[in-house]
């Protein structure tokens, strides 16, 4: 560190989550000795997950937050330099890259990879915190496997609740897609295969009142925006499906992003619009978002990070 307190680093890697300690593990075994700035949620959606069956290599399933701690112990023994901070601000004008912490400290980093992640919405029920992970989630093929046999409501009019509720019927006895409004935001096709699916039933015009259970998610009462008719949706499982924002705000006018701030990067790598800056995870993918793609994309993330180091004879 300098005499003006700015540090510089190879690699710096901007949020935690399986993208970003993946990409630790692998930029700290190539001696990038990557510098790792976790973020407001160290571990990110996942500590906020519950049980994990779907990622390879946990026969047995594994608790979200336990799952991210083993991630970020595996980047800690190759080296890594794990900060508990927020990046507040970058600045990619030149090769070397400039990043701000909440503290003010100043990183100038040769390459960047971003791991921000995204921020699944909630309606903002108090009831709906209360049961997170009791029944109340924003995943349905994280968590849907959960409540085989059984009745579940998907609130959402989008793609995201068409895809959900569809995936759920695979699964559970009946689902309940609860839309706002008398009409679906949902592409056509999505729409008719909810129509076409015979235990999805559609409740328009249709607000969440409020998720009723003490321990777990006991049922749902909803309300009719036109009639004022209440009734209470006797479900386990209640599936948020309304987006989610990705944690790109401090990237605008640097990085490429799509018309929902999602970053764009070149197909099939990690490499964004600006040279040695790399994007992985949620920040980058509105498909999948699943762990495993996450971890994935933070590997291809660290090995662009080690070509384009190498290329410039800098390692």
């Amino acid at each position: 560190m300098s005499d003006q307190g700015v540090e510089r680093v190879r690699c710096l890697i901007i949020g935690s989550g399986p993208a970003g300690y993946t990409a630790a593990i692998y930029a700290s075994r190539a001696n990038l000795k990557p510098v790792l700035y976790t973020g407001k949620e160290p571990g990110g959606q996942l500590t906020i997950t519950n049980e994990v069956e779907n990622y390879p290599g946990y026969p047995n399933g594994i608790m979200g937050p336990e799952m991210m701690e083993d991630f970020k112990k595996q980047a800690e023994r190759f080296g890594t330099d794990i900060r508990y901070e927020l990046i507040e601000k970058v600045d990619f004008t030149g090769p070397v890259h400039k990043a701000w912490s909440e503290t003010g400290h100043l990183v100038e980093a040769d390459t960047v990879i971003i791991a921000t992640g995204a921020s699944a919405r909630w309606l903002g029920l108090e009831s709906e915190q209360k049961l997170m992970n009791r029944g109340v989630s924003a995943c349905a093929v994280c968590d849907g496997f959960f409540f085989r046999g059984q009745e579940v409501a998907v609130v959402g009019a989008g793609d995201t609740a068409a895809e959900e509720a569809t995936y759920l019927s695979k699964l559970c006895k009946k689902v309940h897609l609860l839309v706002r409004r008398d009409e679906m935001r949902a592409s056509k096709i999505m729409q008719e295969r909810v129509m076409k699916t015979e235990n999805i039933e559609v409740h328009w015009n249709t607000v969440t009142e409020e998720i009723l259970g003490t321990e777990n998610v006991e049922g749902v009462r909803v309300s009719n925006v036109k009639t004022g008719e209440k009734k209470v949706l006797p479900v386990t499982g209640f599936f948020v499906a309304i987006g989610h924002t990705p944690n790109t705000s401090i990237f605008e006018g640097w990085i490429d992003m799509d018309e929902n701030k999602y970053l764009k990067t070149i197909p099939g790598r990690s490499l964004t619009n600006i040279p040695g800056v790399f994007a992985s995870g949620d920040a980058q993918d509105h498909i999948y978002r699943q762990a495993v793609t996450a971890a994935g994309t933070g590997c291809m993330a660290a090995l662009d990070a080690e070509r384009y180091l190498s290329e410039l004879g800098i390692i």
